[in-house]
């Protein structure tokens, strides 16, 4: 997408939002579906790159053909790039399912347009980890909007040759400095095109600036929020690029001279495979991350295709394979063993034991938790945008 379609998309969401325009109501008085009928031979879904894999990338990576071979259901797939994006195209309609993270699953349950799902039609809801059957992103009133997919951290992913070791601060990529090869870092790093970006250099504030008194990166105060504002001002001074497409950053590691920046496993590994100098890290000050959840659209066009998918979304096979390809840490723990792809410690390689350490992206809100009164999110949506407009 466009760089000018999405700031349109964004604000379109914003405004909706702001102005009320969603309705709970709708998806309330439509209840969930209470037996699944023939397939109507086809499902779309909205997703991140790299979460819905048919082989063409990778011949080993294919959990699409055997679905619909099994089940005559045609996937067709949305690629999005951001949670923003996720919202605009649900918004939109003429959606199935998607993949969404939490700063997107509340914004959908709460404006209607998802649909909560009968887990009874979900044989393998039970395998799912009971960490994330009823998360508070995906889980409201004792009612569940969606399935449970995969789950990790933001890594601040670096070349090896620049970096012989590991970078122990997020700095690297925050504030202008040399760098282990005598270079500035001005030019060579990158940031993260969305607004929920803004958590990063909460998280990265909240270690360095104890006296602010940040408690949670997504419930910041206004001294809170304006102080990340200024280090995100300070950062573009020296970025290169804000990402938003997995595939563009690839290419600017490879050709850009881009050294540093937060990424997701993914490009990791799609680097490494291509045999490119780069690791990754969480470095001290900790990670924000992703737990994702596979949601369906309240109009869902085929709804009884969506829910074979959702049921084949986490059988083991396709759950380990995944996390093999992307990096991530499978919603069903099954899926860790005995998958020739993710090996013997993929899980634990991916971070599985990280899960009470990562900062879980979720809707910052006016009424939060652990202040008094924090921004909400359509004031981190407009502050971003200007930030990376340079004012």
């Amino acid at each position: 997408m466009s760089r000018p379609f999405r700031v349109l998309a964004t604000a379109m969401v914003v405004l909706l939002l702001s102005l009320g325009v969603w309705s709970p109501v709708r998806a309330q008085m439509k209840g969930p579906l209470q037996s699944i009928g023939k397939g109507e031979g086809a499902v779309s879904i909205i997703a991140w790159a790299g979460y819905i894999e048919r082989g063409e990338t990778d011949k080993a990576y294919d959990w699409v053909t055997g679905f619909e071979r099994s089940t005559g259901c045609k996937v067709s797939v949305k690629t999005a790039a951001t949670s923003d994006e996720m919202t605009a195209l649900m918004i939109e309609g003429g959606f199935d399912l998607v993949t969404a993270s939490g700063d997107a699953s509340n914004r959908l349950i709460s404006g209607g347009r998802v649909q909560e799902v009968n887990t009874t039609l979900i044989p393998s809801w039970n395998t799912v980890d009971p960490r994330l059957q009823s998360a508070p992103w995906n889980t409201v009133s004792g009612k569940h909007y969606g399935v449970p997919y995969q789950w990790g951290s933001n890594v601040l992913m670096y070349n090896t040759k620049v970096f012989r070791t590991p970078p122990k601060s997020w700095g690297v990529v925050f504030t202008e400095q040399k760098l282990p090869d005598g270079k500035s870092n001005k030019g060579r790093v990158e940031a993260y095109d969305g607004p929920i970006y803004v958590a990063d250099a909460a998280l990265y504030l909240k270690y360095h600036q104890p006296a602010l008194g940040i408690k949670d990166p997504y419930d910041l105060t206004r001294k809170q929020f304006e102080a990340s504002l200024n280090l995100l001002r300070q950062q573009r001074k020296i970025v290169n690029r804000y990402w938003h497409d997995a595939f563009i950053q690839i290419d600017d590691f490879i050709n850009e001279g881009v050294v540093a920046s937060s990424s997701w496993p993914f490009q990791v590994n799609l680097l490494q495979s291509k045999k490119v100098p780069i690791a990754s890290t969480i470095p001290v000050e900790g990670a924000t991350g992703w737990a994702d959840t596979t949601m369906m659209h309240v109009d869902a066009p085929h709804p009884n295709c969506a829910y074979r998918w959702l049921e084949h979304s986490i059988n083991p096979k396709l759950q380990g394979d995944l996390a093999a390809w992307f990096g991530s840490v499978p919603a069903v723990l099954s899926a860790c063993k005995n998958n020739p792809l993710l090996g013997l410690k993929g899980c634990e390689t991916n971070g599985l034991g990280n899960f009470a350490k990562i900062a879980f992206w979720k809707t910052p809100v006016a009424r939060c938790k652990t202040q008094t009164e924090c921004v909400p999110y359509h004031e981190w949506v407009t502050n971003y945008i200007a930030v990376i407009g340079g004012r």
